[in-house]
């Protein structure tokens, strides 16, 4: 709808016949002899008009009255409003501009000078919609092509941890099945432990990067990597060291100060830590562990134990939960274990009942 209609609210007619003159050749015009009148015209043609005459003193409603209601319903940001008043005093024109005015004239007033401020006055406002309207047109175009890398990337992560999938002789799913895990344990994680911090977004980052916590494997010879046997000592030192080979890789994509980098790399590096110190790489305890690599720790033990693996058959889920609670694989944080329980039915439904991993995004 074209912006073409100016309306004039003022009291006095001839005021009114007089701004009419100098504007009805280019402009529809709308003419209101009180505030209330000029509120019902703003309310019917918000859209068309494109500039206020508006007279401070009227009966029924002020012009400040009118101001007060376009300044709650936000018109006040698109039509610009010229306040008319013969009270030439700082008060008044202070009051005029608090309430939202663009311009103030008064009475009497020179046609000429009228007109020129008024065209400037809609000029602005209209180069300002336009601003603004490019201005959200390229937001809304950077959060596209942002939505666009996020799901290139994570196309990227899902095929490069399904190459360590393939050389592990696994169907696919472990990788699956750990992000979907991760994000369940993080919806916990969110809403009984909010010292973590642990955002929405945050945790979309975590999930993703925790796709790739056993990206080092691609580096561990088949002969170690694929025997169905229990490994030697040395076979077993060389297995460990996937969590420094995996970040060795991911040290040729680093990006400075990246926050997904950071939880890729941790997640890649201390996902075999133990609460207890008793894991490695390092040896790490307690909350010396990042949370997310705590997360993933636990998740991974707990699908390396149901699912079946060359080296060994699937543990029935109550076995696996008791193993994990006894400290069979590992000592947990108490958070951790506290999560195992509130995840439990979910978990146990996953692995016995095959769920489709697409149930996953329903998780918040």
């Amino acid at each position: 709808m074209p912006k073409d209609t100016i309306l004039i609210a003022d009291d006095a007619e001839l005021n009114r016949e007089m701004i009419k003159f100098i504007f009805e050749e280019q402009y529809q015009i709308i003419e209101a002899e009180d505030g209330e009148q000029a509120i019902h015209y703003i309310r019917e043609n918000k859209h068309s008009l494109c500039l206020i005459f508006l007279d401070l003193m009227m009966p029924n409603k002020s012009g400040l009255d009118v101001l007060k209601y376009m300044n709650l319903y936000d018109y006040i940001d698109y039509i610009p409003v010229i306040m008319i008043t013969g009270e030439a005093t700082d008060e008044t024109e202070e009051k005029a501009y608090e309430f939202g005015a663009s311009d103030v004239i008064y009475k009497p007033f020179a046609p000429n000078v009228v007109m020129r401020r008024a065209k400037n006055l809609m000029e602005l406002f209209e180069h300002r919609i336009d601003v603004e309207k490019e201005l959200v047109k390229r937001t809304n175009e950077l959060i596209e092509s942002r939505e666009q890398l996020a799901r290139s990337n994570e196309f990227l992560i899902n095929a490069l941890s399904t190459v360590v999938e393939f050389r592990s002789l696994e169907s696919g799913e472990h990788i699956q099945r750990v992000k979907y895990f991760t994000k369940l344990f993080l919806k916990y994680i969110r809403k009984f432990y909010p010292k973590y911090g642990i955002t929405k977004k945050k945790a979309e980052l975590i999930t993703n990067a925790s796709a790739l916590h056993d990206l080092g494997k691609i580096a561990i010879s088949d002969s170690i990597l694929l025997k169905p046997g229990k490994l030697t000592e040395e076979e077993f030192e060389e297995m460990k060291k996937h969590t420094l080979y995996g970040c060795e890789i991911l040290e040729k994509f680093r990006q400075e100060d990246n926050e997904f980098y950071q939880y890729c790399y941790d997640i890649c590096r201390y996902h075999h830590e133990r609460y207890d110190g008793k894991g490695y790489p390092e040896g790490l305890a307690g909350d010396e562990i990042p949370i997310w690599a705590q997360i993933v720790s636990i998740v991974d033990v707990y699908d390396a134990l149901v699912s079946e693996r060359v080296y060994k058959a699937p543990y029935a889920v109550e076995v696996a939960a008791r193993m994990i609670h006894d400290g069979e694989c590992g000592i947990f944080s108490p958070e951790m274990l506290d999560c195992f329980e509130l995840a439990r039915a979910e978990l146990f439904a996953v692995t016995e009942n095959g769920l489709s991993f697409a149930d996953a995004e329903g998780i918040h």
